[in-house]
């Protein structure tokens, strides 16, 4: 009987020539494809394409509201941004297909799980460690990893198996895309010191070409999460859309990354998030105003961790779940509304306000007669604030040039 296995299917030539290859080897391949927001693809051409080159079934999620909720929201509540620039497009994606992989394998009793990743980028970690962690005793193959070919051979390979060739095969660029952003890379971007052509981007309008005047949006959100703009309630992933569209003709979201690769080299990467950029900023301007400032000042090194945590493959971990945990706590009181000006390539918060979680007191901020703070408790404070250091200086006299008075308290 023939061994079923599950492909991750793009519609690319890599994915594409990788059925017939495991065909070949004697499996029965169910193509996957996860619509994730993928910018302008034809999920019913590629569902297609799949079967016309061998695939017994060929299988399309719509998957754009589980990736918004599941997996993008827990970003913006942490503002995770690997090595402080990267928004996490890639990475974020790769958790909810693997995972879905794995459910279509054991629905279809298949013994393996196939991705057409290579042997030089992250992604091959990415998905082996999140199917070992869901079933360690699913085999995985990696076709483009394994057959080695030069595009040449593959497709010659192509052809003889009768795959169709994309007619854009000659595009220099290696892309990935979702709802929270797209990724490029290759080409002419792979020295760092050539500038990236307009061509390489296709979801942000350059600078020059923007609109002479701003835009200015309300985001409201809900425990850390956005859901309406300018007032208008709607689904994260209808919410992200809209505001890419939205950023993106004013050129905000390009990012020109030289970026520290799980598997130990530094790559390249040209990323466009619009949407990001602009939920992001206006997500940590709104915790300025609503958390306390001890957790405001721990919170970053937990949201470093997280990052780290996705980029490096370890969504499935317990330590993620625990730093998430503490993540989803803070974001309780992280309710109100932030104003952002959109203009030439900028994401600015302009205003901010939280009827019931603000922690700003007007009347304590003030230096008008309506102050009420009490400044003379300033004093006392500033010497119980100063004591440990005053004590060790007249001590040790480390940068005074001569012995102080004993302070007294």
């Amino acid at each position: 009987m023939t061994e079923k296995l599950v492909l991750a299917y793009s519609g690319g030539l890599d994915t594409s020539v990788a059925i017939p290859w495991l065909k070949d080897k004697g499996y029965d391949v169910i193509a996957v494809v996860l619509d994730v927001g993928q910018h302008g693809k034809d999920m019913k051409a590629i569902q297609d394409k799949a079967l016309k080159v061998g695939a017994s079934q060929s299988i399309v999620i719509d998957a754009k509201a589980e990736f918004a909720e599941q997996y993008v929201a827990p970003v913006i509540k942490a503002n995770m941004m690997y090595e402080g620039e990267y928004p996490m497009v890639s990475a974020l994606s790769r958790p909810l297909i693997i995972k879905k992989l794995v459910d279509i394998a054991h629905e279809n009793e298949a013994v393996a799980i196939a991705h057409g990743s290579t042997g030089h980028g992250n992604d091959q970690v990415r998905f082996e460690a999140a199917i070992h962690a869901l079933d360690p005793e699913m085999k995985i193959e990696a076709p483009i990893r394994d057959f080695q070919w030069s595009r040449e051979e593959e497709i010659e390979y192509a052809h003889t198996h009768d795959v169709p060739v994309p007619i854009d095969l000659d595009s220099p660029y290696s892309i990935d895309e979702n709802l929270w952003g797209r990724a490029n890379e290759a080409g002419i971007l792979e020295n760092p010191w050539n500038q990236a052509p307009e061509e390489a981007y296709a979801i942000t309008t350059a600078i020059e070409n923007t609109p002479d005047d701003p835009s200015f949006v309300d985001v409201t959100y809900s425990k850390g999460v956005p859901v309406a703009l300018d007032g208008e309630e709607m689904s994260l992933a209808d919410l992200i859309i809209k505001m890419n569209m939205i950023a993106g003709s004013h050129g905000i979201g390009r990012i020109d990354h030289i970026e520290n690769r799980l598997v130990g080299i530094k790559s390249r990467e040209i990323y466009e998030a619009p949407a990001a950029a602009v939920l992001m900023t206006a997500h940590k301007d709104l915790e300025d105003l609503t958390l306390e400032r001890d957790v405001a000042h721990f919170k970053p090194m937990i949201e470093q961790q997280l990052a780290n945590l996705v980029y490096e493959a370890k969504w499935v971990s317990p330590l993620f779940d625990s730093l998430m945990a503490f993540i989803d706590d803070t974001q309780k009181n992280v309710n109100g509304v932030v104003k952002m000006k959109l203009f030439k390539g900028n994401a600015i918060a302009v205003a901010r306000q939280s009827d019931n979680n603000s922690l700003y007191d007007e009347d304590l901020a003030t230096y008008t007669s309506s102050s009420s703070f009490d400044q003379e408790a300033a004093v006392g404070f500033i010497k119980l604030w100063t004591l440990s250091n005053t004590v060790y200086e007249q001590v040790n006299h480390v940068h005074s040039q001569k012995p102080v008075k004993k302070v007294n308290i």
